[in-house]
């Protein structure tokens, strides 16, 4: 299989990494919005987490087909509003700068290294 065709097989799936996309927005949700008591009490660094969660979250709804600088400000409106969504949650520390940028970094270098494997892959071809 050469590069086109691994271009061409991504495309082709759009409605699936969308699909895909909603399911990760979902389970942002739940798992921002879920009080603190009720959290596992072992998680790896939350940092971490945001940065892994929207950098996949970014490069799904990219790979649905839309453009990379427009699916970096949705995801990092998104994150804005769970932040803020989560002030009112019992445990939980909604509004924290550092989770959002965390956020903007993951969505940013996400798609930063999906558009060189999107160029590395036509220069191949």
């Amino acid at each position: 299989m050469n590069a086109r065709e691994i271009l061409h097989r991504w495309h082709e799936r759009r409605r699936l990494w969308l699909v895909l996309a909603l399911l990760a927005a979902l389970l942002i949700v739940v798992g921002s919005l879920t009080p603190g008591s009720e959290m596992p009490q072992r998680l790896p660094w939350d940092k971490f987490n945001h940065f892994v969660g929207y950098g996949g979250l970014a490069t799904l709804v990219s790979l649905a087909g839309m453009r990379e600088l427009r699916a970096f400000a949705l995801v990092v409106a998104f994150g804005i509003a769970i932040e803020y969504a989560q002030i009112p949650v019992p445990g939980r520390s909604g509004g924290d700068g550092w989770d959002i940028l965390a956020n903007t970094l993951g969505a940013a270098s996400a798609l930063l290294v999906l558009a060189r494997l999107r160029q590395w892959l036509v220069a191949a071809s």
